[in-house]
């Protein structure tokens, strides 16, 4: 009697131990399928994913007769249409045939993207003399793209002899003209003398610019110079940056 009894007690108490499993699986269950249809229902509604903006819509005809009547704002704007493909299939030959009509009637714009034309070989044969050759003038009217190129091309030796200080020059120019990677550049070659007079001070002031423009590696690279200065230095680094202000870029000029 008392092994039947025992029996069943164990028995009944089996039951209770898997109807209390069995509850808290649905218990659990139900948890989770309340949190998902929260998530689901609630979060596009909380965090709703904006469409991107549509890009601009070109009126390519009217921009193509300003372009045939010598307009070399228009000129320069359907070649980057081309060389984007934005408006029009891709077209290198076509970008590199327009760039050139506005780089004959002055537009220094032009004149650096046909330089890098002719740098990369698209649309037109691969020149690098001629790319130094539009780079330098779109440079000495003031672009600071073409500043850039200049600067890369005396750096590497490319269509023209190596040379760090004429580098340099080019860099610095691009920088005060408020291009960010010239500035990073330009403020490495501050920290180590290449090209220019050893300056950790004005080194740091660039990257702070750059860093302040979003350029991605001038702040690491400002945080690892700093640790190498004394406070006064960093001070002074900032007020230089703080004090900075852009040299006005050269106008395009639209000459018919």
């Amino acid at each position: 009697m008392r092994l039947s009894q025992s029996f069943v007690t164990a028995r009944l108490g089996n039951e209770i131990k898997m109807k209390r499993i069995l509850i808290i699986v649905v218990v659990t269950i139900g948890c989770v399928l309340v949190a998902a249809s929260f998530l689901y229902f609630h979060s596009p509604a909380e965090n709703p994913v904006l469409p991107a903006a549509p890009a601009p819509v070109i009126d390519m005809a009217g921009l193509k007769a300003k372009a045939e009547q010598g307009d070399a704002q228009a000129q320069t704007q359907l070649a980057k249409a081309f060389a984007d493909g934005q408006g029009l299939p891709r077209d290198y030959k076509q970008a590199a045939r327009w760039f050139g009509q506005a780089a004959s009637n002055g537009n220094s714009e032009a004149e650096a993207m046909l330089g890098e034309l002719c740098q990369a070989g698209q649309g037109v044969p691969h020149n690098l003399t001629n790319a130094v050759k539009w780079f330098t003038k779109a440079a000495q009217e003031g672009s600071t793209t073409a500043q850039y190129d200049l600067g890369f091309m005396y750096e590497r030796g490319q269509g023209v002899p190596h040379d760090e200080k004429l580098a340099a020059h080019w860099y610095q120019l691009a920088a005060e003209g408020g291009d960010a990677l010239a500035q990073f550049d330009y403020g490495q070659r501050c920290f180590i003398g290449l090209g220019v007079p050893l300056d950790q001070v004005e080194g740091l002031k660039w990257m702070f610019i750059a860093a302040g423009q979003g350029q991605p590696d001038s702040g690491k690279r400002g945080e690892l110079e700093q640790k190498k200065m004394n406070s006064g230095q960093i001070a002074e680094a900032k007020r230089r940056a703080a004090a900075f202000t852009p040299r006005r870029a050269a106008r395009a000029s639209n000459k018919p």
